[in-house]
Parts: structure tokens; C-alpha cells; sequence
């Protein structure tokens, strides 16, 4: 029995070994050698942070083609080029990768409910999205931590996780686990890209910035005395901080949350004071390019939109050159700002530094006169920025505006700005409410003159800012409102004589939401002049797009005369050429100029590097309303710091010395305090917050 058993068993074995064999011939699969290949040159840890199984998992990955060259996420550059290498792929050097925690909320976000469920963040937001109120806010419990295979992050006092930069490997793990999107994965090249989303973490100053400046991000750096950290946070959306320091009018602080408690944040002099250190130490902080690309851009136009634009296609690895056609760069920051709101060296330092970068400069170099689009494309350029401002000045439009004695703002400060000293005699009349207007009326007050300001509707109405038109005043410029200029009186040599103006009413409002001036009839008076400085309204010149009296580019402009630029993308009517700054938007902020000078930047480096330009749907257009409270709790009164003076009195008036000077260290420290540290919703409370939830039944527990 034992033995036929055992003779059934070998029998079968036999069989079973035979067929295999046969199987085995005929289902036999061979290895790609490439991923044994592959797998030798991977370090070989296992770690998974690829999101393969193992080494050999991301081998075989590879050799299939569902990953590429880099799937490593610890080997770096050199294991990516040994995997090229065995794969015949061209591998480029890559930018490095961090993760980015963009909440800033924490355990001083309020909460819905009180959650005692699973420790984890994707269960709670299963549940009625989340205990916080913050709709994009972190849910704190630390899934990202227990995800990340490299002990990268870690839940810090704050209750948000804090990234080690030196461990973290971009492995993605965390944005994955992930559910409110706190996360994710950046470079240097992403950050200079990014448009400010809807979702993201942005507090009301934040979104105002015609720049988008990460403004509580710079002031918390700034308060910690990290001032290079303040001054690179600057960086990613403003190279000209220096600039703006001065003379940006600061809309951020027009929506600061502490004005709800008493003042608002003095985010401009933090922002100057950042800027200042750097200069005053000659430290020249290095600014990070990516790769050259050898893609050519000209930048027509060296002010604040052109500077802009070629210091980030510069930092995004582009070639730009800055054709201008002044002896120097700078624009209206040169020729239109006043030195004692701008200090020229100051201007120069700030537009050395991105010169550096390895920027081109061509200058004296009129566009439509010495050059022109079809020129500079057989120069080889692939694609321009028109950011040639708004140099035109608007018209009087009254019978005698042609005389002698007569000039615009732009000439006038334009002239001062090229070192020149205009014979404008005692007695000058400034006609306009801009700022083109008061910077004119006050360079004429340092030459000893007699001002006046004319503006056909009242103090309230005046564009120009509080700032200015206060300063204006006490240097003893004289305001005349709600009277218009009719006609200039002119000397049998054509010299003007007198203004002879009319008064006005308010009247109904007109296109621009303000009421439209009426005259009064019977009102004319005569002002007895040596000089009539225009200032009402400047515009491009457009004349420059016409060659020989043939429009040349094709370019389209609006009904204001303006360049018509997609908002969208700013490129133009011809696909590679983009507009921005005041050519774009007629006269308007420095920063709004730096801001569309990177937008067009970005969509320039997308057009070259992947022949098209996305546009995101939920971009951040206005202001987000569930973010702008009107009222906030919980906060001490904390009396806004005075902006110190430089000159006061005669030395003020006589010179052209900076008026506005600089915070000490020790106001600094003192001003960031005052700062909340706004999220979307959240920001910093002296008293703390109460939580009181109310359960399904409508009762209140603790």
C-alpha cells in the first residue's frame, strides 16, 4: 500500500515537473535588463517616496516609460543622469524642490465644532469638511507627518507642520495626504510663476498689493530680525523695494485689519527699512537664476514695467535687453519723481542690482526711430514687452496754450530730471490734482517760486496722494479748487501773461464715479503768471507704432489710447509681443507697474518654454469678500509709529535733501508687532479665543 502510494506521488511529480518544464519553454518571459541596469544605479534604500514599490518597483517604472529619468527623489541630479544614461534620456539640471506649507492659521483658527474622532486629517474632513472655519485652512492633525518617510515634518507649537528643508526630498507624499491643499511642492521658478489663487492663504494686504507681496510673511521676518529673509520674501514679487519704499502710497494698508483696533500697520516703512539695510550695508544679496535658456527677449521701455519684466525673465534663465530710449534707465522713476521723494543714487543701486543679473541695456535707443520690431527680430529676439509708460502729457485745450511759458508736467520734470534748470521766473501756476501735479508745485517751491495749484474740483476729488498734497501745503503751495482754466493771456512777444480761469460746481458724477465740474457763469478771474505748468493727464506716446506715417506691429489699441493687452496674459494683438505698466492702464502706481512687468514675464517664459500660456480659473481678480471683517476682537490698542523726517523747515523747502527718513531698530521691532498675522480669516488676538461650540440640538458646550 505504502509502496504504490509513494510510486502514485513520484508518478505524479514526474508529470507535474515535465509539464512545467514544457510551460516554461513556452511561457517563458525575459527581463528587460534595463531595469536590473536601472536598479543598479538607484541607492537602493527602498524608501518608497517615489511612490513605487521599492527601487525595483521605480525600475520597472522607468523601463515602462511611466516615469521619467528623475524618478528618484533622494538620488538628486547625479542619480537622475546615471538613470539617463542607461536609458539614452537627456537629462537637464533641475531646480530644487521643497515643500511649501501656505496656512498660517494653526491654533488660533476658530472651529466649528470640536472633533474627537480618528487622528487624522482626511477623516476629519470627511466630516462636515473640517472643524476649522477657514475653508483652506489646516486641519492640524498631523497626517503630512505621518506620511512623510523621511522625517521631513513635524507639528510645531503652532499646531501646523513646520518642513526641515535639509531632510524633506519633494516626494510629494505630503500634498497627497493632504486635504485642505495646505501643501505643496515649490522652486524657486514656481514661486516667481505663481498668480495669487483664491484658495490660497491670503490676508487682506496680501490681495490689495498691486504685486501681491507675501506682506505678513516679510513683516514676521522682519520682527525676527531676519532682514535678508524679509528683503528675499520682497524679492519673489518686487525687485524695486527700495523704490517702493519711498514713494509707494501703500493701497495694503487701506484694508490692514488692525484699522479696525486703531491704525494701520506701517507695512511701507517695515518694507524701506528692509530695503535701506541692505543698501546702507552694501550687502548685494545673491538672487538665484535658473538655467539659460538662450531664449532672446527685448524689453522695450527701462521703466518700472520693463525693469520688472527683465529682472524675472533674467531669474527664470531668459536673455532680456532693456532698449530705453532716455540717456538712463528708470522711466518716470528718473525723470517724473522728484529727488526729494527719490534719491537718484538710491534709484542706481537699486537698478545696478538687477542689471547684475546678467541683464543687457541698450539706451538712447528710440523704438519707431531707431528700431523696430522687425529689426529686433532679425537680431534674433523671439519676443518684447512694450513698457514704454505714459511720457504724453494731456492737453489745456484753451485758446493761448501755445505760448511761451507754457509747459507740461512731464517736460518740466522731465527737464529736472536730465539736470537742467528751467527759467520759469516767480510766479507759477500748476494746473492739475495728480501727482505729476504736487511733484511739479513743489520742485518750483525749491527754485523760490510763488505757486499756485489750480483743480477744477475740490480737495476730496484730488488723486493725488494725502501724503503729498499735505506736504504740498505746509511747503506753501496755495490751492485754488473748483476753478478751471479758459484762456492764457499772451505779450505782444508770445510770452503768457496771465491764466484767466472760471469758477465751478460739482455737478453730476461723470464715468469715473466723481462729480463732473460745472462752470459758473460770470465768474472769470485773471492770475497774473510767469509760468504755466499743465498737469492734467498723461498718456502713451503712440506715435512711436508709426513709421514714415505707416503703422507698423499691427498692434491694436483701446478707445483711451492705450496698448491692448489681454488682462488675462498681457500679450498683445501680435501673439509675441506683450504690454504692461502705464502703456497699458494710462498713469497709475509704481507697484502696479512691477506687478504687471512679472505677470508678463510669466506668460512670456510660457509661450517660449511650452508654446502656450495657462490661465488658471479660480486666479485671484479682486478682492476675496469673506476675508475684508468690519470689525475685528480680542486686540490691544497699539499706536502706529510717525514716520521720521529727514529735513524740516528751510532746509526742506531750499534743498532737494529726502524728506521722509528711516525707522530705527528699535521701531521696527516695535512696528511688526503691531502686526496680526492675518491669514484669511485668522490673525493673532491678544486675548484669547473662547471656544464655545454648539452641538446639533442648538445647546452651547464647552
Amino acid at each position: 500500500m505504502i509502496i504504490n502510494s509513494l510510486l502514485v506521488l513520484m508518478g505524479l511529480g514526474f508529470t507535474a515537473a515535465t509539464i512545467l518544464a514544457v510551460a516554461s519553454k513556452i511561457l517563458h518571459v525575459k527581463e528587460d535588463p534595463r531595469i536590473a541596469q536601472v536598479e543598479d544605479v538607484l541607492p537602493g534604500v527602498n524608501c518608497g517616496g517615489c511612490g513605487y514599490a521599492g527601487c525595483n518597483g521605480a525600475a520597472n517604472a522607468v523601463v515602462e516609460g511611466k516615469s521619467g529619468a528623475n524618478v528618484c527623489v533622494i538620488g538628486g541630479i547625479e542619480t537622475a543622469k546615471a538613470v539617463g544614461a542607461v536609458m539614452g534620456l537627456e537629462v537637464l539640471d533641475m531646480e530644487p524642490e521643497l515643500a511649501f506649507r501656505d496656512c498660517t492659521g494653526g491654533e488660533r483658527a476658530e472651529e466649528l465644532f470640536n472633533y474627537e474622532g480618528a487622528n487624522n486629517c482626511r477623516a476629519q474632513a470627511l466630516l462636515y469638511d473640517g472643524s476649522k472655519t477657514c475653508p483652506e485652512g489646516c486641519l492640524g492633525l498631523g497626517t503630512c507627518e505621518a506620511v512623510c518617510p523621511f522625517d521631513a515634518i513635524h507639528m510645531g507649537p503652532e499646531g501646523l507642520p513646520v518642513v526641515d528643508p535639509l531632510a524633506c526630498r519633494a516626494c510629494r507624499k505630503c500634498v497627497e495626504a493632504c486635504p485642505r491643499g495646505v501643501l505643496s511642492i515649490v522652486s524657486m521658478s514656481a514661486k516667481l510663476l505663481h498668480l495669487e489663487e483664491v484658495n490660497d492663504c491670503l490676508a487682506p494686504c496680501h490681495q490689495r498689493c498691486p504685486a501681491n507681496i507675501n506682506i505678513p510673511r516679510y513683516i514676521e521676518a522682519a520682527g525676527k530680525g531676519d532682514y535678508a529673509g524679509a528683503v528675499n520674501i520682497i524679492r519673489e514679487r518686487n525687485p524695486l523695494l527700495l523704490v517702493c519704499g519711498r514713494v509707494c502710497p501703500r493701497p495694503c494698508e487701506t484694508v490692514c485689519r488692525r484699522t479696525h483696533v486703531d491704525q494701520p500697520v506701517g507695512i511701507n516703512m517695515i518694507k524701506r527699512f528692509v530695503a535701506d539695510w541692505e543698501m546702507n550695508n552694501n550687502l548685494r544679496l545673491p538672487i538665484p537664476c535658473a538655467k539659460d535658456t538662450g531664449h532672446k527677449v527685448a524689453i522695450i521701455g527701462g521703466g518700472p514695467a520693463g525693469l520688472s519684466c527683465a529682472n524675472y525673465l533674467r531669474r527664470l534663465g531668459h536673455s532680456p535687453t532693456i532698449i530705453e530710449a532716455m540717456p538712463e534707465l528708470g522711466g518716470q522713476l528718473r525723470y517724473g519723481i522728484p529727488e526729494y521723494r527719490l534719491p537718484k543714487k538710491d534709484l542706481a543701486w537699486e537698478i545696478q542690482g538687477i542689471l547684475d543679473l546678467g541683464i543687457d541695456v541698450r539706451t538712447e535707443q528710440k523704438f519707431g526711430v531707431d528700431f523696430t520690431i522687425e529689426d529686433l527680430t532679425e537680431e534674433g529676439f523671439e519676443a518684447f514687452f512694450m513698457g514704454i509708460g505714459a511720457w504724453a502729457s494731456g492737453t489745456l485745450r484753451i485758446d493761448g496754450e501755445e505760448a511761451q511759458g507754457v509747459i507740461s508736467g512731464t517736460e518740466f520734470l522731465t527737464a529736472i530730471g536730465l539736470g537742467q534748470t528751467p527759467n520759469i521766473g516767480k510766479k507759477v501756476i500748476v494746473v492739475g490734482g495728480g501727482n505729476t501735479a504736487i511733484d511739479a508745485a513743489r520742485t518750483c517751491i525749491r527754485f523760490g517760486c510763488e505757486v499756485t495749484l489750480l483743480y477744477r474740483r475740490t480737495r476730496n476729488e484730488m488723486p493725488a496722494n494725502v501724503e503729498e498734497i499735505v506736504g504740498a501745503e505746509d511747503e506753501g503751495v496755495k490751492y485754488v479748487f473748483l476753478s478751471a482754466p479758459t484762456k492764457v493771456m499772451i505779450d505782444d512777444k508770445g510770452k503768457a501773461t496771465h491764466l484767466e480761469c472760471i469758477r465751478m460746481e460739482l455737478g453730476e458724477p461723470d464715468e469715473s464715479g466723481r462729480r463732473r465740474p460745472v462752470p459758473v457763469e460770470g465768474t472769470e478771474e485773471r492770475y497774473p503768471v510767469d509760468t504755466i505748468i499743465s498737469a492734467i493727464g498723461q498718456k502713451p506716446q503712440l506715435s512711436c507704432f508709426y513709421t514714415g506715417g505707416e503703422e507698423q506691429c499691427n498692434i491694436d489699441f483701446t478707445r483711451w489710447r492705450t496698448i491692448d493687452a489681454n488682462p488675462e496674459t498681457l500679450q498683445t494683438s501680435v501673439p509675441m509681443v506683450f504690454a504692461g505698466g502705464d502703456a497699458v492702464s494710462g498713469p497709475d502706481l509704481v507697484i502696479s507697474a512691477v506687478g504687471a512687468g512679472r505677470h508678463a514675464a510669466r506668460s512670456i517664459h510660457y509661450l517660449l518654454t511650452t508654446g502656450e500660456i495657462p490661465v488658471a480659473d479660480n486666479t485671484m481678480r479682486n478682492l476675496i469678500p469673506y476675508t475684508l471683517f468690519k470689525d475685528v476682537d480680542g486686540c490691544k490698542n497699539k499706536v502706529r509709529t510717525e514716520m521720521p523726517h529727514n529735513c524740516t523747515g528751510e532746509d526742506r523747502t531750499s534743498t532737494f535733501k529726502e524728506i521722509e527718513g528711516c525707522l530705527t531698530e528699535e521701531e521696527l521691532r516695535y512696528e511688526t508687532s503691531r502686526c496680526l498675522r492675518c491669514g484669511l480669516i485668522c490673525y493673532d488676538r491678544d486675548v484669547p479665543l473662547e471656544k464655545v461650540f454648539t452641538n446639533r440640538v442648538g445647546e452651547k458646550v464647552e
